[in-house]
């Protein structure tokens, strides 16, 4: 023990730096054949694996700033379509009012025209009823002038005039 007792950790003797040398070098290698290669192999493995994630996340950003402008183009031809079907349907809107006005105009002229010719018709018929009328009236005068026998041609004439006068008044 006295061997110890006179060991000082400030002041090293050849010995223990000898042996504390040969210690590391010999745990040096053995960390260098066990620990280092698969300390550097799990680093590469980190950096790999940290440096493929960036190139995902890179690729993963520009995926979706072309998916948002495909987003955004598809929202413009979408609204484009909206508004080409809403004229197409005020179109066929429009179309339908003007078809519907235009069969309307026609009904109405159609009706006015056959009023108008009911109205023609009836009065070829008013006509025809007083031609009528007048022909009995002066078959009528004639008769009653036959029937009469008068002696001269002055009581003819006046009993014709006061006939005929009796027509124009009514």
């Amino acid at each position: 023990m006295i061997f110890l007792a006179d060991f000082s950790v400030i002041k090293p003797d050849f010995g223990l730096i000898f042996w504390t040398t040969i210690a590391f070098g010999l745990f040096w290698l053995l960390m260098a054949k066990y620990a280092f290669r698969p300390i550097a192999e799990a680093l590469k493995e980190r950096e790999d694996d940290i440096q493929n994630s960036l190139d995902e996340a890179k690729k993963a950003r520009e995926e979706m700033a072309k998916m948002k402008s495909e987003h955004e183009n598809l929202l413009a031809q979408a609204r484009e379509e909206r508004s080409k079907i809403l004229k197409e349907a005020k179109l066929v809107g429009d179309n339908m009012v003007s078809e519907a006005k235009a069969k309307a105009k026609e009904e109405a002229n159609r009706i006015v025209a056959t009023a108008k010719e009911q109205i023609e018709n009836e009065k070829m018929a008013a006509m025809i009823d007083i031609k009528n009328t007048s022909g009995k009236m002066a078959l009528d005068i004639a008769e009653k002038v036959i029937q009469k026998e008068l002696a001269s041609s002055k009581e003819h004439q006046s009993f014709v005039q006061k006939l005929v006068s009796e027509i124009n008044l009514s």
